[in-house]
């Protein structure tokens, strides 16, 4: 019999966690649900993961990664040629192609932020969560006001936490009505919204702006260039 790698059995169980929940549920993704779902013995499980707690801050890690990876390809040079709106948007749109592709995967962190709230002593895991979506989506406005040659007028991790929900509404409004129109629209007011937000680098923010002098933090798991979701948040 092959012998399949640790890292190999841990991706499998992590990526069969994801589509028992999104499919059931985080209550159906039992330990036995979950090597059913990846097709391993269950002594597999209990091999690669000390917990089901365990597998579920793996959840997190691997989904807003994810994310991060598919953010990627829009923070290029490319995308800020048309300016600092026209890149916002562009990296709006992929990551919204993100969710189109994958909504299962959206379907479960939803699911997965839902429970750790419910969940006596797991809200740090909500909330580790959401510090991954808003490390994402500030390293993502970063980058794009550096390439559209832009900075924000407000300190970094409010441009992180403002996209992170614009992202959080467009994810849940599209899984719960599949309008791609209507979910342009709703990109192209946070495109609008986001780039009054910006100046061209070197002015500067105005004397009389109350962020001028605001320093950018970075802040610390689906956001774009920018973007994030909610899921992915």
């Amino acid at each position: 019999m092959t012998r399949i790698p640790v890292a190999d059995r841990r991706t499998a169980l992590v990526q069969a966690a994801l589509r028992v929940i999104a499919r059931d549920g985080v209550a159906a993704a039992t330990t036995r649900r979950i090597v059913a779902e990846a097709r391993m013995p269950l002594a597999s499980f209990h091999y690669v993961f000390a917990s089901r707690d365990e597998l579920m801050a793996e959840l997190i890690e691997t989904a807003v990664g994810s994310e991060q990876t598919d953010v990627a390809p829009a923070l290029s040079v490319d995308a800020a040629h048309g300016g600092m709106r026209d890149a916002i948007r562009a990296g709006l749109q992929h990551y919204f192609d993100g969710v189109r592709a994958d909504p299962g995967r959206e379907k479960a962190m939803l699911e997965l932020t839902q429970w750790a709230l419910r969940e006596p002593g797991f809200e740090p895991l909500a909330r580790r969560q959401y510090a991954r979506y808003h490390e994402v989506a500030a390293q993502a406005a970063a980058e794009t006001a550096r390439l559209a040659g832009h900075e924000w007028t407000r300190p970094l991790d409010e441009i992180a936490r403002i996209l992170v929900s614009f992202t959080d509404g467009l994810t849940v409004g599209w899984l719960v009505t599949g309008d791609d129109a209507a979910a342009a629209a709703v990109m192209d007011v946070a495109a609008d919204a986001l780039v009054a937000l910006a100046v061209p680098s070197g002015a500067g923010a105005g004397a009389d702006t109350p962020a001028a002098d605001a320093p950018h933090h970075r802040t610390t798991h689906h956001t774009p260039a920018p973007s994030t979701n909610a899921g992915a948040r």
